[in-house]
């Protein structure tokens, strides 16, 4: 049988009940098939494993459409771990075939349909059918026929000329993954947008430090003027002087205005205030530097990817406690990641920000995806927290910790 080619489309089958009797196996796997070429299966679990690895639980399987091609995928339970392999639809059925009865000795069956169809085999190898009302009727809808929300438009202009979609704005694949990292990009921007004190302001100002070829920056000004309509002046600053002006004739040829780039890094390049400041990938103490001016230019959000952290790991003292456990060296590297991230974070709680972090996806190049997401409090007083501040101590304390390039910068204020 030839895999069925459907519509990429949503689908939603009407319900019916079974029309032709199951009295056997054979009739069970022609109601299978019909059901796939009908579009109504929503899975099939085989159970009741009876073969030779002991691990293995049951078997999940569900319609998936890829590239425009129904498949079957098979998610393999196992004690221990989870297992998905795809298959065409002829392959799909044979191995069904050969696996229910034998190794498996139980299936059940759910479709759009109002009846559901399970499978017995007992000890002795007798076979039962039955039928019976499912909880509800599922509308046909393939995991990957439904509509992901975008805070990107695909249509957008910028995105060609970035290479990141072709002419018929498709993605095009091998820009797939910063596809997916602009828009989480904006989905984490536009989310803490809602919460901030800027949430009802017109004009914004927005540095970006480490621009680089400028996705991100095209993507954050263009979703502040067509996504929201607001009249934002963002600012890239890249170290690399091509890239600056590649990204100018760019923004110029777009007709952006109030997107520009600047040869600098936050050393040599910091507007006296910014509403939002972005730095991903700033490596070891850059990120630092960031926070620091972000802090100190009042921006009411602050969106840093750390990366590289080199100044904490060789102060670290190991408590007697934890050597064993850092006698291995990806561990100290992953603790003294941990423990210079925490501390920044805690010095943003300390100065007036609500803070997160969490795993981002990752940057291109580096798999490095941890964001450091700071959005100011409405009611500040200007004055460190000082709880929060004792915490930091306790920490520096605990490891030893002599100087954080963050807190030296905000002592010298």
């Amino acid at each position: 049988m030839t895999s069925p080619t459907i519509s990429p489309n949503t689908l939603a089958a009407k319900p019916s009940t079974i029309t032709t009797p199951i009295n056997n196996l054979e009739d069970f796997h022609q109601h299978l098939r019909a059901s796939l070429a009908g579009q109504r299966l929503t899975s099939l679990v085989l159970s009741k494993y009876r073969g030779a690895d002991s691990t293995l639980q049951r078997i999940t399987i569900r319609p998936l459409l890829l590239k425009n091609e129904m498949v079957l995928s098979f998610l393999y339970r196992h004690q221990t771990k989870d297992i998905t392999s795809n298959y065409a639809i002829a392959e799909a059925l044979k191995t069904i075939r050969e696996l229910l009865g034998t190794d498996f000795k139980s299936a059940y069956l759910t479709t759009t349909d109002v009846v559901a169809v399970q499978v017995e085999f007992s000890k002795k190898g007798k076979l039962t059918i039955s039928s019976h009302k499912s909880a509800k009727v599922v509308a046909a809808q393939l995991p990957h026929d439904r509509e992901k929300k975008r805070f990107v438009d695909m249509q957008r202009p910028f995105l060609v000329q970035l290479g990141v979609t072709d002419r018929e704005h498709k993605v095009i694949p091998a820009m797939s993954r910063k596809w997916k990292q602009i828009n989480k990009f904006i989905e984490v921007f536009s989310q803490a947008l809602e919460t901030s004190p800027l949430a009802q302001q017109k004009t914004l100002r927005v540095v970006d430090f480490g621009s680089g070829k400028g996705y991100l920056t095209f993507a954050l000004h263009d979703y502040l003027t067509h996504g929201l309509h607001l009249k934002p002046q963002v600012t890239g600053v890249e170290l690399r002087q091509e890239l600056v002006t590649h990204c100018n004739g760019t923004a110029a040829s777009l007709d952006h205005d109030g997107l520009d780039f600047v040869c600098g890094d936050v050393k040599t390049h910091a507007p006296a205030q910014a509403d939002v400041m972005v730095a991903l990938h700033a490596c070891d103490t850059a990120t630092d530097y960031a926070i620091h001016y972000g802090i100190k230019a009042a921006a009411s959000i602050i969106m840093c990817s750390p990366c590289c952290h080199k100044q904490i790991r060789p102060q670290l003292h190991s408590p007697a406690m934890l050597q064993p456990m850092l006698q291995y060296g990806v561990h100290l590297g992953q603790q003294a990641e941990m423990v210079t991230d925490s501390l920044r974070a805690l010095f943003l709680e300390a100065h007036g920000y609500t803070t997160k972090v969490f795993e981002f996806v990752s940057l291109e190049h580096t798999d490095k995806n941890k964001m450091i997401l700071a959005v100011k409090k409405s009611h500040y007083n200007g004055q460190p927290d000082t709880a929060v501040m004792a915490q930091i101590s306790a920490i520096k304390t605990f490891y030893g910790i002599q100087e954080h390039c963050l807190e030296t910068l905000l002592a010298a204020e």
